[in-house]
């Protein structure tokens, strides 16, 4: 088995009219709950990560590359970042915002746009690129609302995910599984 290893460095990120282009997921999982009667109803969890550059809980995210799509780029950063796999669900908007430490010369005032995405997670790996220095964790709904570093994040997770949530989860992308899939 071949070792996962991160894509670095920003030769290839995309850019539009100044901004840098970034993709990221919401990645969740349902538990199961049993609230004491017959019927167990499903719960919804989301997986946020630690941030590497100060306190509070990110989504997985990162710079959206030349050589693939928006949504290629989510389930790649959510394989390095949180090291899950899945199926992207749903296309959740696209958040612009400030970054302080994502300036350069493409974008010297660190303007990016962030195309998010809900993965429905599959499979949690044991190992994976960033590992040594992220942590996973599962969170509902409202706790996660609470622990979102960045206002961007929390809009996608209330505005895009928590909307989607409310209005039965209808899957809006095709499966890879579909014939119409690459």
């Amino acid at each position: 088995m071949s070792e996962l290893v991160a894509r670095t460095g920003r030769q290839q990120q995309r850019y539009e009219d100044g901004y840098r282009l970034i993709a990221g997921c919401i990645p969740f999982k349902y538990r199961n709950s049993e609230d004491g009667d017959d019927s167990p109803e499903k719960v919804v969890e989301v997986l946020m990560i630690n941030s590497t550059s100060g306190p509070g809980l990110l989504f997985p995210k990162g710079g959206w590359e030349n050589d693939e799509t928006a949504e290629e780029a989510a389930e790649r950063e959510a394989m390095e970042e949180a090291g899950v796999r899945g199926d992207l669900v749903h296309y959740l908007g696209c958040y612009p915002f400030k970054s302080k430490t994502l300036q350069d010369e493409s974008s010297p005032e660190g303007l990016c746009r962030a195309a998010m995405y809900a993965l429905h997670v599959k499979e949690e790996l044991e190992s994976w690129p960033e590992k040594s220095h992220r942590e996973r964790s599962w969170l509902s709904i409202p706790e996660a609302t609470g622990c979102c570093r960045h206002v961007w994040m929390r809009e996608a997770l209330e505005e895009g995910f928590s909307k989607w949530y409310a209005n039965g989860m209808i899957s809006t992308l095709p499966s890879k599984d579909s014939p119409n899939s690459p």
